[in-house]
């Protein structure tokens, strides 16, 4: 079984973008704030955004199934106020479980988080709660900078992150780490701002005691792991000298996916961080949606790179493919052997 851990909605009906321009709109003006019913799309809508998208894709690259969340450029925390990202992520979770309902073998569901800069992450416990005790979603996205590219709030190793970490702990889900657009005009969404969100994200970790606290807390590190598996040995060094302890055990709670987007990039991930710890994902129809001059191929078809790979054993591929995502998800584990598989 492919299972991709990293899909968002990319290609949702245009009518979401519409009911979200209108409540910014209206951000501080209550009484003109569009109402979740104003929201209508239909399950022809869905489905023909679905179909020949996402679907389409992962039936012609060999997938079986898509981790899936809302597009992760139009959370945007950092816009509006506290009360706006509640309803946006209502609004934009409840798509998602739609899209799960209708295909539930091809897509798991994973939630979009209210946050708010320098709100707390408490804020986010009852949605998350919703998500995955009324709604059947098998984890979440977590921001570690909801200002979007200007890094208003603590580290995710802070106190102030606990209340979230708790819940999910508690539900035992796992959090992919994975920003939103940046608004920091030094800072390019997602050739900037999406690497300096993974790689600033390890290294709080790697200075930290967090998993001391919460042994059973997974983090999925997007995009490859941004910086941290090409300087494997920088980070090395500095968890020995500046952390005075092994920055192995990490690996225990903190995982990469292979969403890069070349052989070369693959090839080296899979011989520098152990198999174990890497999750197959693509992010199709995301970032970077064109042809590779060079092979004739997409850019963000990773599953290529993977089969490619000669030093990697079927028993290794079976881990990245579907293994490790069925161990770091074991909601998803949960609800595919309910179907059999």
């Amino acid at each position: 079984m492919i299972i991709d851990c990293h899909g968002h909605f990319t290609t949702a009906p245009k009518q979401i973008h519409e009911w979200r321009k209108k409540q910014l709109d209206n951000a501080n003006d209550p009484a003109n704030q569009p109402k979740i019913s104003d929201l209508h799309i239909t399950d022809d809508e869905i489905r023909a955004a679905i179909a020949d998208g996402q679907l389409r894709l992962q039936k012609e690259r060999g997938g079986d199934l898509t981790i899936f969340s809302p597009q992760a450029s139009q959370m945007a925390h950092h816009l509006g106020n506290e009360q706006t990202s509640q309803t946006w992520a209502r609004v934009s979770n409840d798509l998602i479980y739609r899209v799960v309902a209708m295909f539930p073998d091809n897509f798991a569901a994973v939630c979009q988080l209210p946050q708010t800069p320098k709100v707390s992450p408490a804020n986010c416990v009852a949605e998350l709660r919703r998500c995955v005790e009324e709604l059947g979603f098998i984890g979440c996205n977590l921001s570690p900078d909801p200002s979007g590219g200007y890094w208003q709030d603590l580290p995710m190793t802070d106190r102030f992150w606990y209340p979230i970490y708790e819940e999910m702990v508690r539900l035992d889900v796992p959090a992919m780490i994975h920003v939103s657009s940046s608004c920091n005009p030094a800072a390019h969404g997602t050739g900037a701002h999406y690497m300096n969100g993974d790689t600033t994200a390890f290294m709080q970790f790697l200075l930290s005691d967090l998993f001391k606290d919460f042994p059973t807390l997974r983090f999925v590190i997007p995009h490859g792991g941004g910086a941290v598996p090409y300087h494997w040995g920088r980070y090395r060094g500095l968890s020995l000298e500046q952390a005075k302890k092994p920055l192995e055990p990490i690996l225990n709670n903190v995982f990469f996916d292979t969403c890069v987007y070349h052989y070369p990039g693959i090839e080296f991930l899979t011989n520098v961080i152990p198999v174990e710890n890497i999750l197959f994902g693509s992010e199709m129809i995301g970032a970077v949606r064109g042809i590779d001059p060079n092979t004739g191929q997409y850019f963000d078809d990773t599953k290529k790179y993977v089969d490619a790979c000669k030093h990697l054993s079927d028993e290794q591929r079976y881990k990245i493919f579907e293994g490790n995502t069925r161990r770091v998800y074991p909601r998803l584990d949960a609800q595919l052997k309910a179907r059999g598989k």
